[in-house]
């Protein structure tokens, strides 16, 4: 009852609410992001969702679009602004990810939405991460985020799937807020992102 009808009651009723009582945060950051990135302060890319459904994640933009001499993207760290790296380390950057919750491509709660070609690289247990809506925040977040190994990600990311409860999503939520309080486990030592998955970390 839960998994199937009450999570996306509570799901859409705290993002609609959530969205109206941050809408002047919202307008605040965005209007910087703005300014900090020529006009772009929304960041869009395609993820993999339920049952592996492709939908399209907004963000909003942390690293601007400076190249070098030769035309190609400066590093991560390069771009990452400073207003960037402010909403990135308070985890603001993922509020626009309640528009997703609202249209249903995602939950508050779930694993992590990530890049359409790590597909092909999941293990037949890995890829049961799909059999519930990504979410904003989840399980792995809550217990290391960036700052653990992808292996370690997907096992907790199953783990989660596997004993979803409205008591699991209740301490997710409340630990959530501890772990962005702290900015615990945002990046690895030394990288503005975390490392790519290629299957075999």
């Amino acid at each position: 009852m839960y998994k199937n009808y009450i999570k996306r009651l509570i799901d859409f009723v705290v993002a609609f609410f959530g969205l109206l009582i941050l809408s002047p945060v919202f307008i605040i950051v965005t209007i910087g992001l703005y300014f900090a990135n020529d006009g772009k302060p929304f960041f869009f890319q395609a993820r993999p969702g339920l049952k592996e459904k492709i939908f399209n994640i907004i963000k909003f933009k942390t690293m601007n679009d400076k190249k070098d001499i030769h035309g190609n993207l400066l590093s991560d760290a390069e771009r990452l602004t400073p207003i960037g790296s402010f909403v990135r380390k308070t985890s603001l950057d993922e509020l626009p990810q309640l528009i997703n919750v609202l249209k249903g491509d995602m939950s508050l709660i779930g694993p992590r939405p990530l890049l359409p070609q790590y597909l092909p690289l999941y293990s037949s247990v890995q890829r049961r991460r799909h059999n519930v809506r990504p979410g904003i925040t989840g399980w792995a977040q809550v217990n290391g985020r960036n700052a653990i190994s992808w292996t370690k990600k997907f096992e907790l990311d199953v783990w989660y799937v596997d004993n979803l409860s409205f008591i699991t999503d209740v301490k997710v939520f409340v630990t959530t807020f501890k772990k962005v309080f702290n900015r615990e486990g945002v990046n690895k030592e030394g990288q503005a992102t975390t490392e790519a998955f290629n299957g075999n970390n």
